[in-house]
Order: structure tokens, then C-alpha cells, then sequence
């Protein structure tokens, strides 16, 4: 099988609050790092990414942001996809009068993923990188275009807007670009899918509802999840049983034991839900937490050289 990085897409999802735009970011950085043309992509409005590595956010969506040599990201926002679409159909109407009538709303209303998919669509025209029978190559394509998609719930309507609209749109353009879409996303040698997990029960149980979805919607597999914010396991129980003996009449003491006690306590229940994730025969790639007030660009490079290693790509690709 094709290695992830020598994909044409990524899709980055997992539940909401996990660290998938770090992780999209991380990949990013790595893809960049061995040479690769790569765009990250996020969903929305807003670009997130950015500010990780202390570069000012753009003044709305679809404008490209150069991170760093061969690392960009932009936004695709859902409305704005679809109200550009419409916009070409009808002429002159601008896109920002389009979002604000009520034609659009109802529009939206009766053509449930329509604005999914046209943000698919931008997607892969940024991923034809080659001549296509009947399509010319686009200049300004990436050898890799990471999705950092929508938390779980969200992102498997994205995957799945082909296959919902399709029964509203059988012959025309958009038709035969959202069979295009389906092809990318079905397609093991040309997509990727990454879960990014946390070790708590919640987030373990979506990565395993992500995974039954995937293979019922798409006939695809997760190639990795990445548990983020991993614990490290610091005492085994004999160590903490000595921990505890130490004494308490001290305040800073007590503080201390009760410190270690829960930080062992967290790390086992990580350690337990991550082990669920294994016992399902996923591939599972443990990122640590990172113990540091917040993210900027030396922990995002860190994080990328654990996610090489763990991904074996320390070799020459």
C-alpha cells in the first residue's frame, strides 16, 4: 500500500477538543520537512494554524497563508463554496449578497450537502496535481493536501456528501466532479484517513464509531490514530507504594504524593482506553503531552519528528 505522506489527501478528524489541528499542523510540517508541496486545509472561517506557528491569521477564508518552504494552509468556509458556485451559475449577484438572502437559505435548506460537497469539490481541484482523462492538470495543486476536517460527527458528513448528493444530482458538472470527490475519498493509493484520539472513554468510543462508519460509508480503513497527549507512566505501583510512605507533615510533602498519585491514577486510565484502541487491531501512535504553557513552532516540530518516528519514516522516504 501506498505510504500515508505519498497520498494525495489526509483526512484528519476525531472528536471535538482532541488536538486535531495540531496534528494536521505536525503532518504538515513533516510532509514539508521531506520535500513535499503541502496545504492544510481547515474547515470554517477561521484559520487556526497560523497562530501555532505565530503567523497573523488572514482576513477571511480562501486566502493561502505561507507557514514555512513548502507548508501553506487556507480555509474552505462550506457557505462561501456553495454561494461562489451559484455565483458562477448566475452571473454578477456577488457571493457576499448571496449569503445574506434568503433565496440562499432556502436553497441550502433543500439541497442537504450541497454546501459539503462543493468544499470537497475545492479540495480536490487542489489535489490534481496531474493530467486527468478530460481534465487539465491544475498549475497551482499540492503534492499533499492535509484536511484538518470537523470533529467526527461533521466530518463523516463531509466524506459522505458525495453519496447524498448524488441522488439529487445525476448528470451535469457537479455531478461528475462529485463522482470525482468519491473516487479520491474511496481510493486507498490517493487518500489517508488519521483519527487523532485522546485517552478517555468518550473519545476512544468515537474513534471506534469513526472506524465502523468509514468502512460502512467508504469501504476504508483508519491508517493510524494518534493518541494526543499521551501520560507518561512515571511509577510502577511498588515506586508509588514508596511515594506514600515518605510522610505528610510537611504541607509541600502531602502535595507531592498527592500530585504523583494523580498523575498515576490519569496516565493508567489513558494507558487503559488507549490499550481498547489497540485490542481492535488499529494502528496506534502515541504523541506525549507536552508539559509547556502552550503550542508554538519548537513543539510543533517536536510533535512532527515523534509522529516520523512512529510512523517510520526516520529512513530516507
Amino acid at each position: 500500500m501506498t505510504p500515508l505522506l505519498q497520498r494525495k489527501l489526509i483526512v484528519v478528524t476525531g472528536k471535538g477538543g482532541v488536538g486535531k489541528t495540531t496534528i494536521s499542523g505536525a503532518l504538515g510540517l513533516l510532509a514539508a520537512r521531506r520535500g513535499l508541496r503541502t496545504l492544510v486545509v481547515e474547515v470554517g472561517e477561521r484559520q487556526h494554524i497560523p497562530a501555532l506557528l505565530d503567523i497573523p491569521e488572514p482576513s477571511q477564508a480562501g486566502i493561502e497563508v505561507s507557514l514555512s518552504d513548502s507548508l501553506s494552509s487556507m480555509s474552505i468556509d462550506p457557505d462561501r463554496a456553495l454561494a461562489d458556485w451559484l455565483r458562477a451559475l448566475g452571473g454578477r449577484v456577488s457571493s457576499r449578497v448571496l449569503l445574506s438572502s434568503a433565496t440562499f437559505q432556502y436553497f441550502v435548506a433543500a439541497a442537504p450537502g450541497a454546501r459539503e460537497v462543493l468544499s470537497m469539490v475545492k479540495v480536490l481541484e487542489l489535489t490534481e496535481n496531474e493530467d486527468k482523462p478530460g481534465r487539465k492538470r491544475n498549475r497551482d495543486a499540492y503534492d499533499l493536501v492535509i484536511l484538518d476536517a470537523p470533529a467526527t460527527g461533521h466530518a463523516l458528513a463531509l466524506l459522505s456528501s458525495p453519496r447524498t448528493f448524488t441522488g439529487l444530482a445525476r448528470v451535469g458538472p457537479i455531478a461528475a466532479q462529485t463522482r470525482l470527490v468519491s473516487d479520491l475519498l474511496e481510493d486507498p493509493e490517493r487518500s489517508g484517513y488519521v483519527a487523532v484520539a485522546q485517552g478517555s472513554e468518550m473519545a476512544v468510543a468515537e474513534t471506534l464509531e469513526l472506524r465502523d462508519r468509514l468502512r460502512e460509508e467508504l469501504d476504508r480503513e483508519l491508517d493510524v490514530v494518534i493518541a494526543n497527549g499521551a501520560l507518561p507512566r512515571r511509577f510502577d505501583e511498588h515506586e508509588l507504594s514508596k511515594v506514600a510512605k515518605l510522610g505528610a507533615e510537611h504541607p509541600a510533602t502531602r502535595s507531592a504524593i498527592a500530585a504523583a498519585n494523580a498523575v498515576h491514577v490519569r496516565a493508567r486510565m489513558q494507558n487503559n482506553q488507549i490499550a481498547r484502541l489497540r485490542r481492535q487491531q488499529l494502528h496506534v501512535l502515541r504523541v506525549p503531552f507536552l508539559f509547556m504553557p502552550g503550542l508554538d513552532a519548537t513543539a510543533l516540530q517536536s510533535i512532527a519528528s515523534r509522529l516520523e518516528r512512529g510512523l517510520g519514516l526516520t529512513e530516507s522516504a
